[in-house]
């Protein structure tokens, strides 16, 4: 498996891991990543009702 399948560097120049990667690890870490496969389980509830729905707005972020 290369790296590349587990995270890629964003036009900021962060870390992003990616989906395959989360579902690997088995578990939301809690964090809130962008590419959470577990809906943000385990990040703390006002944070993770931004999150959802941002996500539900494709990413764009709401206040």
């Amino acid at each position: 498996m290369s790296q590349e399948d587990n995270y890629y560097i964003n036009e900021e120049g962060f870390l992003v891991f990616t989906e395959k990667f989360h579902l690997e690890r088995g578990s939301c870490c809690g964090r809130g990543c962008k590419h959470c496969p577990y809906e943000y389980e385990n990040v703390p509830d006002v944070k993770r009702s931004k999150l959802l729905e941002a996500r539900k707005n494709n990413g764009k972020e709401t206040s």
